[in-house]
């Protein structure tokens, strides 16, 4: 299942920078709490991302380490980012896997995301995102939250050093009217402008390629400073994710041959573009 593996997927974020950084000068953790007045349950706590981490400690914590320059205002920024992304704690009607899945599109510098039947959740736009709730039979008291929670994923894609995106999709998502034309048109003319940005890359596999790799779902690999990349599988009923070696190296192949079979950006931004004007006409 895979809420077996949701601690060590937490501990990918700051929490598991701060541990890796502790075991590679050889410092026990309780030597370190106890230099800090703290309690080793506290810092074991932040380490495994159980607890929030406030950017006071960290700064505590790399002075024991002795990290200086840019990779102490690197790992400060994380720790103010983490007490701003809290807003999803807040919203009901997440699972596990979702509440970690946001924690993890925070803290990553690199995301690729397969998507054969939908547009991308870090990409859709308020209407097309509630066409998917309501067409997936989520009820609608969950509905609004889930909305809410897909939409405020998005500020990671708009801060000062947003994490590279590059979006895959398949040609028979952008057909796909979710919520009828008007809506999958604004929804088409926002993926246009979405990859406008110079951080964010949307490339789409042709239905001319005929059968390919991606046929059998979606996925979102992860990469981070430091810690491990990881891969998300997502499913109706929970989701799952993967971090050992063999595994997210697969995945990373998985996106090179659709990268491979995929429109240039150009092209993929045209064909977007044409089918935003069809449904415009609908």
């Amino acid at each position: 299942m895979a809420k077996a593996n949701l601690p060590t997927v937490v501990g990918r974020g700051l929490g598991g920078e701060l541990r890796e950084l502790r075991k590679a000068r050889g410092l026990p953790l309780r030597q370190v709490a106890t230099r800090l007045d703290w309690q080793a349950s506290k810092l074991s706590r932040m380490e495994t991302g159980i607890q929030g981490i406030q950017a006071a400690d960290v700064a505590s914590l790399l002075v024991i380490y002795g990290i200086t320059g840019e990779e102490r205002k690197r790992l400060l920024a994380m720790a103010e980012r983490s007490a701003e992304t809290g807003w999803w704690e807040a919203i009901g009607g997440l699972s596990d896997e979702s509440r970690t899945l946001i924690r993890l599109e925070a803290e990553a510098v690199g995301i690729v995301n397969w998507e054969p039947l939908l547009v991308p959740g870090l990409l859709q736009t308020p209407d097309y995102a509630h066409a998917v709730m309501v067409g997936c039979g989520v009820p609608p008291a969950d509905a609004q939250g889930r909305v809410a929670a897909r939409l405020g994923r998005q500020a990671i894609l708009s801060r000062p050093n947003p994490p590279a995106l590059h979006a895959l999709l398949d040609e028979a998502v952008l057909r796909r009217a979710l919520g009828g034309p008007r809506v999958m048109a604004r929804q088409l003319r926002h993926l246009v402008e979405a990859a406008e940005r110079p951080t964010v890359t949307l490339r789409v596999v042709p239905l001319a390629a005929g059968a390919h790799t991606g046929l059998d779902g979606s996925f979102a690999l992860f990469d981070f400073p430091r810690n491990r990349s990881v891969v998300y599988l997502d499913h109706k009923l929970t989701g799952l994710f993967l971090e050992e070696a063999a595994q997210v190296a697969h995945f990373r192949r998985e996106a090179d041959r659709l990268a491979e079979a995929a429109l240039s950006p150009v092209d993929s931004m045209a064909l977007v573009a044409r089918y935003a004007a069809e449904h415009e006409r609908e």
